[in-house]
Parts: structure tokens; C-alpha cells; sequence
């Protein structure tokens, strides 16, 4: 006789715990841990935006919007991209608010996929793609940008597309997480120029696109606007990470039918979060440059010290994370070194192979963190170093 766990959805009794997850909450169990690990900024929101929200919560009603989000809110995220990145979007049809963009991955694969469709997935990704597709039934085409500089090389796009014609979709994060890399225009309209021949969802998960270092950031969505899909949010612009407040922009004929699925994942976001996201968008329109200058100084730090320790790194020209290859000299699993690093050194970063093929010999550092603790990670690597020889 079947259990009740057993009757369970096959896709739902697939899913294995987040690996990223599982190791952040062993390292905050060791006592003197450095923690190069967590994937958010050590900012705290900006003043403005918690006494708007405390301003909201004192003098507004706060109950129910619009699923989509509330008509102040829908068009501050329209004007924002507009004055940001030339991105023109109806806010009463073309903009969906989410629960972060991780309710927005879900949701929009939940829309778009029929059981067996297939969906390209370049990695080392961030860990949440590949198991959201698995879990609406859809099925990952891994393609292995590590010979590529980490970047999805046009022709192995057309390739890969040559081989599954009928693909449903694509996702790109740029800045990605974990490596660091992005694009510039040139090299989006190289991929876009493939990505136009095809009847494929583009959805791009932009939300690192305020801390774009060395090239401005371009959208795809600007060069292929029937096919995008936009994924963004004020997590990391703005240092919202709790508040969970993210958005998916992109025709109307296609939103409509995620805002239907949304309202279904749940009703509105929370109407605070909300209220502040208005804030954000509405007047710290530049909020991100004091943050993003101090994430430049830190990786300046690293990738001047970590080749002096052997690690190759390539100087990432967005987000906040570093992928440092390790080097020949220590152990080669990124899992063994990871767990030896928190064992010995009280220093937790990430193995590489968590994001995917291609991070396997790779660490994932966090700078979003104290310069102190940057300091203090070279150190512990370097006496690592040391006893190893």
C-alpha cells in the first residue's frame, strides 16, 4: 500500500533541498565564521524608503491591490525603466509585481510550459532555474558556457537551437550570478540577431542590471521587446532583499496570462513592500551608485589578491560575486575544498559546481560584504594555503 507522501506530484517528490541553502546554514552554525556566501547586499535600505513605508503603515489603509500591484507602484517600475534603460512598458498591461524575482521564475515557467517542453539554460546559472523547470514539467537543455568565458557564444547558440528547433524558451541572467559576467550591446545583438529567427520566449533575469561596472547595461528587451520576457526587482538596487518585491515586464498579449497564473500564486504582494518599492523607484533613482561603488573597491581587492594566492579569476564586471578557479595545487573538488575552508579556516564560500556544468572547480565569493571581511577572507585562504603545502 502507497503512502499519502508517495501519491505526492513525482515532479514535487523530485525536488532536492537548495544546496546553497543547506551550506549557508551549516557555515552560520560554526563559531567564528567568516561568511563569503550570502547573495545579498550587507546595506541597510536606504532611509527614505523605510519611513515611506512606515509613513504607509501609519497613515494609509493597508489591504488587497491589484494582483499586478498597485496602480502608484506598476507605474513608477514603467518610468523607472524608461528613464534607465529606454524600456517602454504600459503599466496597466505590460507589468506584473512579484514575490522577488523568484516568484517571478515561477510563475512565468508555470505560464508558458506544456509538460516536455524544452528550455535552454546556459550555466553555471543561479540554483533556482534548472529544478523550476523541472517542476513545471519542462526540460533543461544545459549549455556549458565555461569554455566560452562564460558567456553564451552565439554559435553555440545557433547550434544548440539547430539541435532543439522546437525549444520554448531561453533564460540569461546578466549580470550573472555566479560568475560576475555580462554583456555588452554589441554582444547581446549578436545573440539577439540568432534568438529573432526563432519562435522562443526570451526570459531575462536582469535584477543585478544597477550594478553593471565596466559596460552600461543593455536589456535584451530592448532589442527584442516581442520575445522578452524582463525579469527585475529593487532586491539588490536598492538593498530590498526582505521587502521581496520584484516584477516581470513584457507584452500584453503574453502578460495577461501571467498575471492570471500570479493571481493564483497569490493575491498581491504585501502592500508595504509595495509602498516602499514606489519609493525606491520614485526618488532613489541613483541609490544604487553609493552601493555599487563600494562593491567596485571590494572586487578591486580580491582580484588583486586572489591571483597572488593562485586562484584565476576573471574581473567580474557586475553583481557582487567573484568565481575563482582554484588552483592546481589544493584539492580539486570545490565541495571538499568548500567544507575543508569552513573546517579549518572558519571561511564559508561556495563550491562552484552548485550553479551547474561548468562551475565544477570554482569557489563563488561573495563581496557583498564588509572590506574588513574581504581582508580577512585573503587571509584565511592564504593560511590555508600555507598548511597545504
Amino acid at each position: 500500500m502507497t503512502t499519502l507522501e508517495e501519491r505526492m506530484s513525482t515532479a514535487a517528490l523530485q525536488l532536492q533541498p537548495q544546496d546553497i541553502f543547506l551550506f549557508n546554514a551549516r557555515a552560520l552554525k560554526t563559531p567564528g565564521i567568516i561568511n563569503m556566501t550570502v547573495g545579498e547586499p550587507n546595506f541597510s535600505t536606504p532611509e527614505h524608503i523605510k519611513t515611506a513605508a512606515k509613513t504607509a503603515i501609519d497613515s494609509l489603509p493597508v489591504r488587497y491591490t491589484l494582483p499586478q500591484g498597485k496602480v502608484e507602484l506598476t507605474q513608477a517600475i514603467a518610468d523607472f525603466l524608461a528613464a534607465k534603460y529606454q524600456l517602454h512598458y504600459q503599466p496597466d498591461s505590460e507589468i506584473v509585481t512579484t514575490i522577488g524575482v523568484t516568484e517571478g521564475v515561477f510563475t512565468t515557467l508555470k505560464a508558458l510550459l506544456n509538460p516536455g517542453d524544452e528550455v535552454l539554460l546556459p550555466t553555471p546559472c543561479f540554483t533556482i532555474y534548472e529544478p523550476n523547470i523541472r517542476l513545471n514539467q519542462g526540460v533543461p537543455v544545459i549549455i556549458d558556457t565555461s569554455q566560452t568565458d562564460f558567456r553564451l557564444d552565439p554559435a553555440v547558440l545557433e547550434q544548440t537551437l539547430a539541435q532543439h528547433p522546437h525549444a520554448k524558451a531561453i533564460i540569461l541572467n546578466y549580470p550573472n550570478n555566479p560568475t560576475g559576467v555580462t554583456y555588452t550591446k554589441e554582444q547581446l545583438q549578436a545573440l539577439a540577431a540568432v534568438l529573432a529567427r526563432y519562435q522562443l520566449f526570451v526570459i531575462s533575469d536582469e535584477i543585478y542590471s544597477e550594478l553593471s561596472y565596466d559596460v552600461p547595461h543593455t536589456s535584451l528587451a530592448q532589442l527584442l521587446p516581442e520575445q522578452t520576457l524582463l525579469l527585475n526587482g529593487v532586491s539588490k538596487s536598492h538593498a530590498m532583499t526582505g521587502w521581496r518585491v520584484g516584477y516581470i515586464c513584457g507584452p500584453q498579449a503574453i502578460m495577461q496570462h501571467i498575471l492570471h497564473v500570479h493571481e493564483l500564486v497569490t493575491t498581491s504582494i504585501p502592500a508595504v513592500s509595495q509602498y516602499a518599492a514606489q519609493e525606491a523607484l520614485t526618488n532613489g533613482l541613483y541609490d544604487a551608485a553609493v552601493m555599487k561603488a563600494q562593491y567596485q573597491e571590494r572586487r578591486d581587492v580580491l582580484v588583486a589578491g586572489l591571483p597572488k594566492l593562485g586562484f584565476a579569476v576573471t574581473k567580474p564586471q557586475g553583481a557582487f560575486y567573484i568565481f575563482a578557479k582554484i588552483p592546481a595545487s589544493l584539492i580539486q573538488d570545490d565541495v571538499r575544498l568548500a567544507e575543508d575552508l569552513i573546517a579549518q579556516e572558519q571561511l564559508a564560500v561556495l563550491p562552484g559546481s552548485f550553479f551547474g556544468q561548468g562551475g565544477a572547480g570554482y569557489l563563488r565569493i561573495s563581496y557583498a560584504a564588509s572590506m574588513e571581511n574581504i581582508h580577512l577572507t585573503l587571509q584565511r585562504l592564504a593560511d590555508y594555503l600555507q598548511k597545504a603545502q
